[in-house]
């Protein structure tokens, strides 16, 4: 049963791998055995992350790479042989509806949602060819109910929910599955201006069922299932991982 979760001769790409939940997803993923790709804005970043997994024997490629400009997504991920490829790279930014410019609406949603599709469509490209892959993409709790002051960000994720399904119905008879994770509340670089506040710090816990903010290994089961052979007849599904939030509103 155990072999059904290894993950051994396979190579993983990770976008947005340099902190955060994207650190704690590659990983858990080259503990689970996987080779790396991984990407962020400048390769300085990725080093924790690539000395890590390096650490435990793996094979780590480190891309400097800016996932809204799609024009250079395929060359910079050409002749890459990835079997499986976690859309992670994602930026946030809160802001009263009424005052959320086209420039700020473009770069949250260019990056969350568009840069991923393109991303996506260049490695599923050999995926399809070699008749296996598995993509997992980054929801949020935003992809499921409305948050105040954040309408970009719960677009773009709502989007990529509804990428998530139509192309997993797609090249489902491909043998390329894609599903998505949702992180609840966790505290990482990319959202500790919220937890500074220790008002709605407090208020957002008592929320959770299970009382308490996630952490990148909260994360380490689930990706590595829904990237392994352990789970080969899902696609289509998006996995909360939220300590019970969304069951209990």
């Amino acid at each position: 049963m155990l072999q059904l979760f290894s993950l051994s001769g396979r190579t993983a790409l990770v976008t947005g791998a340099s902190r955060g939940l994207g650190a704690s997803i590659a990983l858990a993923l080259s503990q689970a055995g996987a080779d790396l790709v991984i990407t962020a804005r400048t390769l300085a970043a990725l080093d924790a992350t690539a000395a890590k997994s390096r650490a435990l024997g793996r094979t780590v490629t480190a891309l400097a790479l800016d996932q809204t400009d799609t024009e250079s997504l395929a060359g910079a991920l050409q002749g890459l042989a990835i079997d499986i490829l976690v859309n992670n790279a994602g930026v946030e930014h809160v802001a009263p509806s009424t005052e959320v410019t086209p420039a700020l609406w473009d770069h949250i949603v260019d990056t969350n949602l568009k840069g991923a599709f393109f991303t996506t469509q260049a490695v599923a490209k050999g995926m399809l060819t070699r008749g296996r892959g598995s993509v997992i993409n980054l929801a949020s709790l935003t992809s499921f109910v409305g948050v105040p002051t954040a309408t970009p960000y719960g677009s773009s994720k709502s989007g990529l929910l509804g990428m998530t399904r139509a192309l997993s119905t797609e090249w489902a008879g491909r043998g390329v599955r894609v599903n998505a994770i949702a992180p609840g509340y966790f505290r990482t670089e990319l959202t500790e201006v919220f937890y500074q506040d220790q008002a709605w710090a407090d208020a957002m816990r008592a929320k959770i069922p299970q009382g308490r903010f996630g952490q990148g290994e909260d994360l380490a089961g689930a990706v590595v299932f829904l990237a392994s052979d352990a789970s080969a007849y899902i696609t289509g599904q998006c996995l909360g991982i939220d300590g019970g939030y969304l069951s209990s509103i």
